[in-house]
């Protein structure tokens, strides 16, 4: 597995936020990390939608929460904002 570029682009190496969960090659902060780099990506394009600049969601942003519950790291601001 390319880790590196896991931290880069989810999506590319995983199908389903629940594939981080349940990899053995990755540490707890290494899933962490990843899912939380698409929970940004996953945000970034709710906000693209919502200016009719559709880019296809490739996961939903609940699947990277539900994912996130399930390693105990649910909460925290990554939000990104229209301006």
């Amino acid at each position: 597995m390319d880790i590196d570029r896991a931290m880069v682009s989810p999506g590319s190496v995983f199908a389903t936020p629940a594939e981080v969960c349940n990899s053995s090659e990755l540490t707890l902060e290494q899933k962490v990390e990843i899912l939380r780099r698409w929970e940004y990506d996953a945000r970034e394009l709710q906000v693209a939608a919502d200016e009719n600049m559709a880019g296809g969601e490739a996961v939903s942003l609940e699947d990277v929460l539900a994912a996130l519950h399930q390693l105990g790291d649910g909460a925290g601001p990554s939000t990104p904002i229209k301006q």
